[in-house]
C-alpha cells in the first residue's frame, strides 16, 4: 500500500492509499487545502483541527448540494422519459385510428366501384 505525502495548511501529512490512487488523493488534499485557505481568509487561524473540520463541512455541504441537484435531474429525466412513452403511445393510437379510417374508406370505395360496375 503506497504512502502519499500531502500538504494541508502548510503541514505535511503522510496518508496510505490503494495502488494507483496517489494522484487522486493528492487532488483531494489540494481541494481540502484550498478550502482551508479560504477559511483562513475569513476566520483566521483557529487551529488545524478546527480549520480542517470546517473545510470538511464546507466540502460536505457542496457534495450535499450537488447530490440534491443530481436527484432533481434524475427525477426530471424520469418525467421526460414517461412523457416520451406517453407521447409515443398516443402517436401509435392515432396511427391505428388513421389506418382504420383508411381501411373503411378503401372498403367503401371498393363497394361503390363494385356497384358502378354492376350497373
Amino acid at each position: 500500500m503506497p504512502l502519499v505525502n500531502v500538504m494541508v495548511n502548510g503541514r505535511a501529512y503522510t496518508i496510505a492509499c490503494d495502488e494507483g490512487e496517489e494522484d487522486h488523493l493528492k487532488a483531494l488534499a489540494s481541494e481540502v487545502d484550498s478550502k482551508v485557505s479560504e477559511l483562513l481568509g475569513s476566520v483566521g487561524q483557529v487551529g488545524d483541527q478546527r480549520l480542517i473540520l470546517m473545510a470538511a463541512l464546507l466540502l460536505a455541504d457542496e457534495l450535499h448540494v450537488a447530490t440534491a441537484h443530481l436527484e432533481t435531474a434524475k427525477q426530471e429525466l424520469a418525467a421526460a422519459k414517461a412523457a416520451q412513452v406517453e407521447a409515443s403511445d398516443r402517436m401509435e393510437h392515432s396511427e391505428s385510428i388513421a389506418a382504420d379510417v383508411l381501411e373503411n374508406a378503401v372498403k367503401r370505395i371498393e363497394d361503390i366501384a363494385a356497384k358502378l360496375k354492376a350497373a
